[in-house]
Formats: structure tokens, sequence, C-alpha cells
């Protein structure tokens, strides 16, 4: 077979990309992914799985080629299956994910924009191929490699790996209509050269610590106190300046809605974001600075806080921001009601599209820019109110529930290994909950011991069990026992390689349910 019949043949088996065997060498029988396949020049690059490890594969038509020299690997031999052909298995390492970038642009992150997006948060490094399945055919665009600090450092991974996972799946998957990257809830410059060097574009600032929600209940008088010590050379005014600039002045945002707040409630806006104005501009300048040449999109996330953002302080803040230059892809602002982890919109949701129009309008005016919704993950009833709206733009943030639908096949295909999971979550849930917000009652789930295999996938349903599986994630993959080896991980990996294409039908079909609200 000559290398273009043997693209041409791996071309008419790429609809749903399942991995195809052949035989590349009487001794190496190697599944394709279809839709890896690349003509480079006189090469061919694939990826493939020899049992349950996955390579890329270099095929040139002499023993060297420029372009399989540039990736780690070693040479194996002739190719039977393809005419003067020799191979070069290349482990998926992140020097070769580095030059698969430099040769394939489709694998590297862009700027998302103003499209429709998805975060899709992966916390095991091998979702990205099922999250890519859920929004090919839609107006969505992925963020593939997105990732708090917080994250990073609870899962024990870098930032290049999470990169890196992304471009391998991009690869598998062929996609080429973009993907991005969020360098997400970061807090201090120091998070910022970190993901810069990592390669991620998208830049989501998150100075929830700033925020003074005791404003809301505070005197005047020390709203005043307050106000007058915030950091005005940052801030680019004077504090008589500011509030004259917003008290009892009328600010029409749409035909039916306008601003026009008193001086009491501009000044609770300005103790309560002023700060958050500030840091912002220290993190956005330290960016700009030191990494002037660096694609970037910024989004501010003030959703982790106590206080709901009201519309004015909303238009205050971005108002703000505008003025010092600083211009916004997208805001998380904290909504009405509760986004808990893991689980549906918890609150009146009348209410709640009430305020979102709003801040919608707000969006359309002072941007545009998209309005962003984390703790996204399994919002539905709140994304088919706001998708019935069929305005503006939105982003929705996931994460944890790619880890749920992980143990969801894990509960399906391997219920020995989940009942340990589970019965390991009850034990670490009441420390591991302190720093998200969930109101999951240990009581409401049952121990492994009272449900036989066939009820447990079940639990995936179920809101309690969810969150306490969701918040001990951290716990899970990265404890250890006396021998340094991993408790959970290394299996839970191994049982997801091998029951890869229920792990992926698991998250397409649950992503789906997050996407179609969008595109109806």
């Amino acid at each position: 077979m000559k290398i273009l019949e043997f693209v041409q043949k791996l071309t008419t088996m790429a609809a749903e990309n399942w991995p195809v065997e052949m035989d590349l060498l009487p001794s190496m029988r190697v599944a394709i992914y279809p839709r890896s396949v690349n003509k480079l020049g006189d090469d061919i690059l694939l990826l493939g799985r020899e049992g349950l490890e996955k390579f890329l594969y270099v095929l040139s038509p002499t023993e060297s080629s420029e372009q399989a020299d540039r990736f780690q690997g070693e040479p194996i031999g002739a190719v039977t299956l393809i005419e003067r052909t020799v191979i070069k298995r290349c482990p998926m390492n992140h020097p070769n994910a580095d030059a698969i970038r430099e040769l394939i642009d489709f694998t590297r992150p862009v700027l998302i924009g103003l499209h429709d997006t998805i975060g899709l948060g992966d916390r095991l490094g091998i979702a990205n191929a099922g999250h890519l399945r859920a929004v090919v055919g839609t107006k969505m665009r992925p963020i593939l490699a997105q990732q708090s600090i917080r994250e990073l450092d609870r899962t024990e991974r870098e930032a290049e790996e999470v990169m890196d996972a992304a471009t391998w799946a991009v690869f598998q998957e062929g996609y080429e209509d973009g993907w991005g990257a969020d360098a997400d809830h970061l807090k201090t410059t120091e998070d910022i050269d970190r993901m810069v060097k990592a390669g991620y574009l998208m830049f989501t600032i998150d100075p929830g610590d700033h925020v003074v929600n005791e404003a809301d209940t505070l005197s005047v008088d020390d709203l005043t106190q307050q106000a007058l010590a915030l950091p005005w050379d940052l801030l680019g005014n004077t504090f008589d300046d500011f509030i004259a600039r917003y008290a009892d002045v009328r600010f029409d945002i749409d035909a039916d809605f306008f601003l026009e707040p008193n001086r009491e409630e501009v000044l609770r806006a300005l103790v309560k974001y002023g700060a958050v104005i500030a840091h912002t501009v220290r993190m956005v300048r330290h960016l700009a600075d030191r990494y002037p040449n660096h694609p970037r999109e910024l989004e501010l996330s003030v959703d982790e806080t106590e206080s709901v953002t009201s519309s004015f302080e909303h238009f205050m803040v971005v108002s703000e921001l505008g003025r010092l230059g600083i211009e916004l892809v997208s805001l998380a602002p904290r909504f009405v009601g509760e986004m808990e982890k893991g689980i549906d919109y918890k609150g009146d949701l009348s209410s709640f599209i009430v305020e979102y129009i709003k801040h919608l309008q707000i969006a359309e005016k002072l941007g545009p820019y998209k309005i962003s919704f984390h703790s996204g993950s399994d919002k539905f009833s709140l994304y088919r109110a706001v998708g019935s709206l069929d305005r503006g733009c939105v982003l929705v943030k996931t994460a944890g529930t790619s880890y749920l639908e992980a143990l969801r096949a894990i509960a399906t295909a391997d219920p020995g290994l989940f009942r340990e999971i589970l019965d390991f979550g009850r034990e670490h849930y009441e420390t591991e909950k302190a720093t998200y917000h969930v109101s999951a009652e240990l009581d409401c789930v049952p121990p492994a011991s009272d449900l036989n295999d066939e009820q447990l996938p079940a639990l995936l349903d179920q809101d309690d069990a969810r969150q306490v599986l969701h918040v001990t994630f951290g716990k899970v993959l990265t404890s250890r026992d006396d021998t340094g080896k991993t408790i959970f991980k290394d299996r839970i990996m191994m049982s997801l390689k091998e029951h890869e294409r229920l792990y992926d039908d698991c998250l397409t079909r649950h992503f789906r349910r997050h996407i179609e609200p969008f595109i109806q």
C-alpha cells in the first residue's frame, strides 16, 4: 500500500474516530485514531495505541527526515503495511507536544474572543477527547486548557501538563475550529508568570480576596474612612472626583433600563470593589509590562464572594477599568442565588433572569463582553432559562463535573474501585469541603456497603453524593501509601484507559446537556 492510499483508507474511517487496529509490523499491532492522521510533506504523523498506552508515530519514506528528527522517540524499522516507509514511535511528552504545536497550527491555543464558549477543565488529563466530541458541530468554542492555581496544586500537576493534554486531544480528534487556554483564578503576579510561561492566552483575574463584603452594611462614616484609604494612585483618581462622577448621575443603559445611584450607593460600591479595581490594574499592568508581545484576553471574576454583585457595581467596576485602559472579554459577577459545586442552580430562576438581563445590558453597553458562569457545572435549569433569551454571549466554566463523569464510568465498569473512592470521600468530606461552596449532608450519602453494584452509578445523579465526591477529588488523586505509591490515581487512570469509549461517551452525553440550551 502506498502512503496516500494509507491516508485515504484511514480518512474514510474517521466519522466516529474510534481506533482502527492495523499491523504496522508483524509484531506490532497499533490502534490508530483516524482523525489524527496528518500528512506533512513526505511524512505522516498520527496517534495510536499499543495496549493501553498512546504514542505519536512518525512515518517517513527514509531512515531520517527533518520533521521526524524533531521528535524524541525510537526508530523501530520499516512498516510492512506501507511501501518504503519507516516508523518512529514517540512518547506523548512535553518536548514532543511542543514540536506538534510548532508543526501543526490547530494544535496551538488561540484567542477565543466573543464566541459563545464552554470551559472544560480536565483534572485527569484524559477527558478532552470526550469534551471535543460534545462541542463538534455546535457554535460553542471550547477552552480545553483551563485550570486554576488551586486545582493545579490539589492535583499536583503543572500548567504545562494541562496544556499538553489539550494539545494531544486536539491532535487526536483533528479539531481545527480553535480552542482556548484559560489561566483561571489568578490571584498574584507570580501566578501570571507561571501561566504565561506555559503558553496560556486567557487570564482570569480573581480579586475576590479584595472584595469588602461588609460594605453592604457598614455605616456611612466607616465607608468614608475606608474609601479615603484606598490606593488612589492605582485608581488614577481622587475620592471627590470619583464620587462626583457617579453620585446622582443618570446612566442610560438601554431603552428600558437606567442607573442613577445616590451618594451612599456609590460609596458602598466604591468600598466593596475599589480594592478589586486597584488589584486588577496591578495584575494587568504586570502582564502588559513584562510580556508586551504575549497575546492575551482578560476576564474578571468576583463570583467567589459572599455579597451579590449589583447592577451598579458591575457598571462601576467595568467603567473604571475601561477608563484605565483595561478591556475585558468576560466578567463573572456574583449572581443572586447559589452556584454550588457539581449540582444545579439553587434559587429563584425568575429573579435570576431579571438580574441577568441587567448584567447583559451593561455588558452590551460597555463592551460587548461575555457574561461568565463560574461553578458552571450542571446548572441545567439556569442554562435553559438563559439560552431561551437568545441574546448576548456566554462563557460557561466547568471542571469538577468531568471528574464526576470519570467516576460514573468507573462505577459502571469497575465497581470495586468506585466503592473504595466513595468511602474514602465520605471519610474526608468534612475537611475537604472547607474551601468550596457546597451544602451536601454526609448522612444523605450511603456507605458503599449499603448498595449493590447496580445502584452505584445512580449516586452520580444524587446532589449530596455528587458534592461529596466532587470536593474530595484532590485527596483522592494525591493520597499515597507508605511506599509512596498512589492509593487511587494510577488505578483510576488505568480503568479509564481500559474503558476509554465508555468514559468518552459519558463526557459527550453530559456536556451536550450543557451546550444544547445555547444552540437551539
